[in-house]
């Protein structure tokens, strides 16, 4: 099955000021955010990584740039697994925002909610899951992908996999530089390997003759899920 790492960027000084970045232009990684992206690089070098994709919004290539080089792969801007467009609100502090009507709808239905003059949530994760797929039917079932994205994006689609309905998708935690894992099989199976996970990596195992002759039935835990071990957080 392709093995799909989910990263979140680093940090940039926007977190700090607590105002929604989006897509403004020239937000950097802060020092923190570069040594956490470093490290992301690090746990991900002992993996057989065959591509690395990234948003092109500026965190998320600088810290996709970080694991380029320490893998020595180029980094690919999909557009689809970039951040919400939260429209009206992009560069606004949240203190105002959560004064907002609106604000009570993206915390408890967010499924509602359509940014002013931007994405719906449910939008953005139609088109964060769709860009997942791409990915795997694009690649051979054995492949380990990175994809390099952003908070929310990672939540809603990791929600998705989960079975868990988008209104609640906000009780998932999703910390910069933190790694999730996907396993999607070619015969339709879907396995979570790791949400917000800081662990050590390792590669998945090599599958078996018996395992490619059950690939149509349930396997047991131990062959299904590559890429497990560790520190867990949610």
């Amino acid at each position: 099955m392709t093995t799909i790492i989910l990263v979140r960027h680093g940090e940039n000084d926007w977190v700090k000021k607590h105002r929604l970045a989006g897509w403004i232009e020239g937000i950097h990684l802060n020092e923190n955010g570069r040594q956490q992206a470093t490290a992301a690089a690090e746990r991900l070098a002992p993996l057989p990584v065959k591509a690395i994709y990234s948003s092109p919004v500026l965190r998320c290539q600088e810290t996709a740039d970080f694991i380029a080089t320490t893998l020595n792969l180029p980094v690919h801007l999909l557009e689809t697994v970039g951040e919400v467009r939260y429209g009206e609100w992009e560069g606004k502090k949240i203190k105002k925002l959560a004064k907002k009507k609106e604000w009570f709808t993206v915390q408890f239905f967010p499924s509602r909610m359509k940014f002013p003059g931007g994405d719906s949530l449910r939008g953005v994760q139609m088109r964060g899951v769709e860009a997942i797929e791409t990915l795997a039917q694009s690649h051979d079932d054995q492949d380990i992908i990175v994809v390099v994205s952003h908070a929310d994006l990672i939540k809603l689609v990791l929600a998705y996999y989960l079975g868990v309905h988008i209104d609640l998708f906000q009780r998932i935690i999703v910390s910069p530089a933190s790694v999730s894992v996907l396993h999607l099989s070619g015969n339709g199976m879907v396995r979570v390997g790791r949400i917000n996970d800081d662990g050590p990596l390792q590669p998945p195992p090599k599958p078996t003759e018996h395992n490619k002759k059950n690939e149509k039935t349930e396997k047991s835990d131990n062959g299904e899920t590559a890429v497990t071990d560790g520190n867990t957080h949610s």
